[in-house]
C-alpha cells in the first residue's frame, strides 16, 4: 500500500482524534509554607465489626492487629456484647440474676493490648432477661425489651462497674456507651418483621426505646457521671429530632448522638442480599445526611454533643460486590473529604469479612462488608484507609476537591489524589449484578502534582495506585475463575496482585527553588498516594 492510498485513513484517524478532546490536566498544588491546619483524623477514630463473639477468634484478632497497625483505628464498635454466646447473664431457680464477664474480659483485654478501645454498643438482650422470643440473624440476637427494667438497669450497672474495677475509671471515661442498635428498624427492635421502617409502628417503637434509653443511661451514669452515653444508633439518620426532644424534655443524658447511613437508593436491612441493592446516583449521598444531622443538633439544647456515625458504607448488606470493587476506594475518600468536621467519627462497617449475620459465607469474595476477606487479602477499601493513615499531621492549603496534601515533622510530603465517578447506570441493574462484572475504567487525562516550599536536597519518591487492575483483588479473583475455595497457591497469587507495591519509586533532587512537579495518568476511580521522603 502506497502513501497516497494511506492518506484517507490518516485523515480519518486525525478527525477521530479531534472528535475526542483530551481532558485538560488536573492541577493539585500545595506549598509547605501555607498550612491549612491539623489533618482531621475523623476517618480512623472508629471502625466496625460484626459481633462480640467473633472477636474471640484468632483470625479475627489477627486481622484487627493488621488494620490497627496499618490504618490507625482507635475504637472498635460491634453488635452482640450481651448475646447469649457471650455468656453474660443467667438466672437461678429463684429468678436471681447471675452475671459472668469472662468472655467480655477476654475481648476487651485484647482490644486494649493492641492500643484500641471499645465503642460499647449495649445490646442485644440476654435470653434469660428478654420479654419475648424474637431473634434476628444466624446467631439469634434477641431484639425484645427486657422483661424487667429493674433487672436490666442492675445488669447494665453491674457491667459498667465491672469494667471500672478491671480497667479503672480514667480508662472507662475515654469509652463510649451506645444504647442498642437501629431501634427504628422493624427487626432490630421488639422482634417485628418486615426489614423496613414501619411508620405506623414507629411511635410505639420510639416510646419503648426511649424507656430503654433512659433506663440504660441512668445505669451507666450511676457508676460514674462522667461516663459518656448516647444514641439512638438509628438507621438512615432517623429519629434525630425526636431523640433530641425526648432527652431535653426528660432530662435524660445525651453525651453524643449516633446514627447510621448507607449510600443505597432504598431499603435498610437485608443480610442475605436477596432483595438487591442499587448504589445511589447522588454524589452527596451520606455527606448530605451527616451535615443535616449536625445542623439539627446545633439547633437543639445538645449543640455541644459529639456526633458519631457508628456505621456507614456504600451498601447495608454484606452480600454486595460493591464492597469488593475498586470503586469503593474513591467512594470512601470522597466521603472523608466532604464530611469534614461535621462528625467526630465515621465508623466504616466493617474491617473484616469475618461477619456472620447470615452465617459463615461460602466463598472468599461474596460482597462482604470487610476491608479484608477471610484470607486476609486486602480490598481497595483497605488501601483507602491505609493511605489516609499515612498522611502527615499538617494539611496544606489545596483547592483541588478530590485530594489531600499533607506534610510531616521531617519535611516530607504526602499527596492523596483520586477521581470519584459514579459509573453505576441506576435502577436498571442491581449492585449484585453490576459490580461482579469486569468494569474497565475510562481515562480521565492526567493529574499534575505541584509542590513548593520543599527543603533543598535528596528525597525518595514513591507513588502507589489503587484502581481498575491496580491493587484490585476482585478483578484478580475474577481472573482465576472466581473459585468457591482458594488453594494456597491462589491465595499467594491474589496477595501478589494486592501487595500495595508502588508503581513508581525513585530518588529525586529538590533544587534551591524548592519545587517539585510530577504528572500521573488518571482513570475513573483511580487513587494515587504519592510520598516524598527526605533522605
Amino acid at each position: 500500500m502506497n502513501l497516497r492510498s494511506l492518506l484517507p485513513l490518516l485523515c480519518l484517524s486525525a478527525l477521530s482524534a479531534l472528535a475526542e478532546p483530551v481532558p485538560a490536566a488536573r492541577i493539585v498544588a500545595a506549598d509547605l509554607a501555607a498550612p491549612a491546619g491539623p489533618m482531621n483524623r475523623m476517618h480512623n477514630f472508629c471502625v466496625g465489626a460484626g459481633r462480640a463473639n467473633e472477636g474471640l477468634r484468632a483470625d479475627w484478632q489477627r486481622q484487627l492487629r493488621q488494620v490497627r497497625a496499618d490504618c490507625g483505628f482507635r475504637y472498635l464498635r460491634f453488635h452482640g456484647l450481651f448475646c447469649d454466646d457471650m455468656g453474660v447473664y443467667q438466672e437461678d431457680k429463684q429468678g436471681r440474676s447471675l452475671y459472668n464477664w469472662q468472655y467480655v474480659d477476654e475481648l476487651f483485654d485484647f482490644l486494649l493490648s493492641i492500643g484500641m478501645k471499645p465503642f460499647v454498643e449495649l445490646g442485644f438482650m440476654p435470653g434469660a432477661l428478654a420479654s419475648g422470643p424474637h431473634t434476628l440473624f444466624w446467631y439469634r440476637a434477641n431484639v425484645t425489651p427486657p422483661k424487667d427494667y429493674a433487672k436490666w438497669e442492675a445488669f447494665v450497672a453491674a457491667f459498667v462497674r465491672h469494667c471500672t474495677e478491671r480497667y479503672g475509671a480514667d480508662e472507662v471515661r475515654s469509652w463510649y456507651f451506645e444504647v442498642w442498635n437501629e431501634p427504628n428498624l422493624t427487626g432490630f427492635w421488639m422482634g417485628t418483621t418486615g426489614g423496613k421502617t414501619d411508620e405506623e409502628f414507629a411511635p410505639i417503637a420510639r416510646a419503648e426505646y426511649y424507656m430503654l434509653y433512659a433506663t440504660t443511661a441512668r445505669a451507666v451514669k450511676s457508676v460514674d457521671a462522667a461516663y459518656r452515653v448516647g444514641g439512638p444508633a438509628t438507621a438512615g439518620s432517623g429519629w434525630i429530632e425526636e431523640t433530641l426532644a425526648f432527652c431535653a424534655q426528660a432530662q435524660a443524658p445525651l453525651d453524643f448522638v449516633s446514627t447510621h447511613e448507607y449510600a443505597t437508593m432504598s431499603g435498610y436491612l437485608d443480610e442475605t442480599g436477596n432483595a438487591g441493592t442499587v448504589l445511589s446516583p447522588d454524589r452527596d449521598a451520606i455527606t448530605r445526611s451527616v451535615r443535616a444531622t449536625r445542623a439539627k443538633m446545633d439547633r437543639s439544647p445538645f449543640a455541644a454533643a459529639e456526633l458519631h456515625y457508628t456505621e456507614w458504607s456504600a451498601s447495608y448488606t454484606p452480600s454486595d460486590p460493591v464492597h469488593d470493587s475498586y470503586h469503593s476506594a474513591a467512594f470512601i475518600l470522597d466521603k472523608m473529604k466532604n464530611n469534614g468536621a461535621a462528625a467526630v467519627s465515621m465508623s466504616y462497617w466493617t474491617f473484616t469479612d469475618i461477619f456472620e449475620e447470615a452465617g459463615p459465607r461460602l466463598t472468599p469474595f461474596h460482597g462482604g462488608f470487610g476491608m479484608l476477606n477471610y484470607q486476609d487479602l486486602p480490598k481497595p477499601a483497605y488501601f483507602a484507609y491505609r493511605f489516609l493513615n499515612r498522611l502527615g499531621d499538617t494539611e496544606l492549603k489545596n483547592t483541588d476537591a478530590e485530594s489531600f496534601v499533607c506534610t510531616d515533622a521531617k519535611g516530607g510530603v504526602q499527596a492523596l489524589v483520586w477521581d470519584f465517578t459514579i459509573t453505576h447506570p441506576g435502577p436498571s441493574i442491581i449492585n449484585q449484578e453490576y459490580y461482579v462484572q469486569d468494569l474497565p475504567a475510562k481515562a480521565k487525562g492526567t493529574v499534575e502534582l505541584r509542590l513548593a516550599g520543599l527543603a533543598r536536597g535528596a528525597y525518595t519518591l514513591k507513588a502507589t495506585k489503587v484502581g481498575y487492575r491496580a491493587n484490585d483483588v476482585q478483578s484478580a479473583y475474577r481472573d482465576l475463575g472466581s473459585p468457591a475455595q482458594l488453594t494456597r497457591a491462589q491465595v499467594a497469587t491474589l496477595r501478589d496482585q494486592a501487595a500495595g507495591q508502588p508503581e513508581l519509586a525513585e530518588r529525586v533532587e529538590i533544587g534551591t527553588d524548592g519545587r517539585f512537579t510530577r504528572s500521573l495518568p488518571l482513570r475513573e476511580n483511580d487513587v494515587w498516594f504519592v510520598e516524598l521522603v527526605r533522605e
